[in-house]
């Protein structure tokens, strides 16, 4: 019985020794585990990566670029990392978004317009260590002289001329003092303008329907004023004909150039054209023509007319026509 107590308790001893080893190795796990994070929490060892910078703050309140690509020391509470600058090329939107923005042209015309401009920061002192916020800022001046040269701009070629425009921005963004004898925008931010593309410039759907309307009346005018013309060449000509078949029938009848067209034949064409338009509306006639000479027409009515026998006051018939009129 002694010896059966002493090896269970040998076992029990030896489950315990062991619990207590695994405890005290997941113990040290624990605690350089939660070290690690800790320094890497505060980034007392922390790491520059290769196209990137760190702006540090030193004990004594300067500022330092870290541009050394590896890992680097610094004092925890002493010392600050306040920013990771990318020093690839980067974007940035005509008002901070890729959807077009509205602006307006020259002559109050309402357009909607997306640019972007691509930058690389080239001096991280002016950009990190000058400028608080230097994006929040970058982003005003940009959009500043973008819609500036935009808006100064015709409408027409803001639409025909999108490569000019967009140069003209470019050397502006590079080259134009933000104001009156101050800086560029490369100088103040120690950057540099790489590119700038403009992705869209179109009118909006009220102008574009507007627009359409107005070409539509102009061609409708135009074609109206083209059938006018037409009859006025028409007319022209009739009436060139007309005094043509004048002068013939003056030239038939004897007269010479010198003398002028006898009345008479101006009556007798009056007549004839009253009467060939009487002929062409004898059936369902609902319409008279009144000479207006001051004499009445002495014309000859067609022959399928009716005459009645009318009796004046002095006892003698006479026959005339009769004429309805519906």
């Amino acid at each position: 019985m002694k010896d059966q107590s002493s090896h269970v308790f040998l076992q029990r001893a030896r489950v315990m020794s062991t619990v207590r080893k695994i405890a005290f190795i997941c113990f040290i796990i624990a605690f350089f585990y939660s070290l690690a994070a800790v320094i890497y929490s505060t980034k007392v060892i922390y790491k520059v990566k290769l196209n990137y910078a760190v702006i540090l703050e030193q004990f004594g309140g300067q500022r330092q670029a870290v541009t050394d690509v590896g890992w680097h020391f610094r004092l925890p509470f002493f010392t600050k990392l306040e920013k990771e600058v990318p020093l690839m090329n980067q974007t940035m939107y005509l008002g901070g978004t890729p959807a077009p923005k509205k602006i307006i042209s020259k002559e109050n015309i309402a357009l909607w317009t997306s640019a972007m401009m691509t930058f690389k920061i080239k001096d991280l002192r002016v950009w990190g260590i000058e400028n608080l916020l230097p994006e929040t800022l970058l982003q005003g001046d940009f959009d500043g002289i973008s819609k500036d040269t935009l808006q100064a701009q015709e409408v027409n070629k803001l639409i025909s001329e999108r490569e000019k425009i967009k140069e003209i921005i470019f050397q502006a963004l590079k080259n134009r003092p933000i104001n009156k004898d101050g800086p560029t925008i490369e100088s103040k931010y120690g950057i540099e303008v790489v590119s700038l593309v403009l992705n869209e410039t179109r009118f909006g759907d009220r102008l574009v329907e507007a627009t359409e309307e107005k070409k539509r009346r102009q061609l409708i005018a135009e074609a109206e004023n083209y059938a006018a013309d037409q009859e006025a060449d028409r007319i022209k000509k009739l009436y060139k004909a007309y005094l043509e078949g004048i002068s013939a029938l003056h030239h038939a009848l004897g007269g010479s150039d010198n003398e002028s067209v006898s009345p008479a034949l101006f009556e007798f064409l009056s007549q004839q054209k009253w009467a060939t338009a009487y002929e062409k509306n004898q059936s369902d006639q609902k319409t008279f023509v009144l000479h207006g000479s001051g004499r009445p027409p002495s014309l000859t009515l067609p022959a399928r007319l009716m005459e009645k026998t009318v009796t004046p006051p002095n006892g003698k018939p006479i026959k005339q026509p009769s004429v309805r009129i519906q």
